[in-house]
């Protein structure tokens, strides 16, 4: 618990637990990693052996690809190739296999059923918890497209990203390292915007920057799509998240004018 405390993410390297310990105990392990972490926002990555025959191969082995899928229903925020990918004969093959074994799985009821079923409780009492916890509420409840948060240091984006929101996670800031630290992030897909572009005293002018953001990954696609936002005022205060509103994602012309 400390260990995972005090970093950024944790990689279960099953290889060098494979060393350190048992080979029976190396799975339980990973399980147990993966829970703290997601107890305390961590990300976590799973990788060593993943697909390790398609090193020589150009298909892996039905245990690998099993063991790739395990991974993803631990709750991992992400699994990693090594030698398939970076010495291997079929580099691209095994990318595109591990990204079918995700997608095939992220598919999957009971991959949902899981993850519903294990979400950590965010307990700190702030006002921050509170947006998140009924944005994702709010955002499941009216069927929006995807929650855009506004942040500077990422923590609203990774608390949300705790939760496991039907919805994906736009997560707006104008900081290119907290973008970068939140690509590894479950769900969360960051965008950076230069503080020129955002206009932080007019808080309609940064829904219309959601929005056009939103449009740009394809998140949203028709106007009627609803984005559910959240940010904190004064913008730039760390774990300051207070304000949640919901909008269409056509812009301001289709926004009622207390927005």
């Amino acid at each position: 618990e400390k260990i995972v405390e005090l970093c950024d993410g944790i990689m279960v390297a099953r290889g060098d637990l494979g060393v350190e310990c048992a080979p029976e105990d190396v799975p339980i392990l990973q399980k147990t990693i993966i829970d703290e972490c997601r107890n305390q926002g961590k990300p976590v990555v799973v990788a060593t052996q993943m697909l390790e025959s398609m090193i020589d191969s150009p298909t892996p082995t039905r245990a690998e690809a099993s063991d790739a899928a395990t991974a993803i229903y631990d709750g991992a925020d992400a699994i990693m190739l090594s030698a398939e990918s970076a010495a291997g004969t079929y580099p691209e093959e095994s990318v595109l296999m591990q990204q079918r074994i995700i997608n095939r799985v992220e598919g999957d009821p009971h991959y949902s059923a899981y993850l519903q079923s294990t979400r950590p409780k965010i307990t700190d009492g702030s006002s921050a918890a509170a947006i998140i916890l009924a944005a994702r509420q709010v955002a499941k409840n009216v069927n929006a497209k995807a929650i855009a948060s506004f942040t500077v240091g990422g923590e609203t984006a990774r608390k949300a990203s705790k939760k496991r929101p039907e919805q994906p996670i736009l997560a707006i800031s104008p900081v290119k390292e907290t973008c970068r630290h939140l690509a590894m992030s479950w769900g969360v897909y960051p965008e950076f915007c230069p503080n020129e572009n955002l206009n932080t005293d007019n808080f309609r002018d940064m829904l219309h920057v959601a929005c056009q953001i939103g449009l740009k990954k394809g998140l949203v696609s028709a106007d009627k799509d609803l984005l559910v936002v959240t940010a904190g005022f004064p913008f730039g205060t760390p774990g300051a998240a207070n304000i949640i509103r919901v909008i269409p994602a056509a812009g301001p012309t289709y926004w009622d004018a207390t927005l």
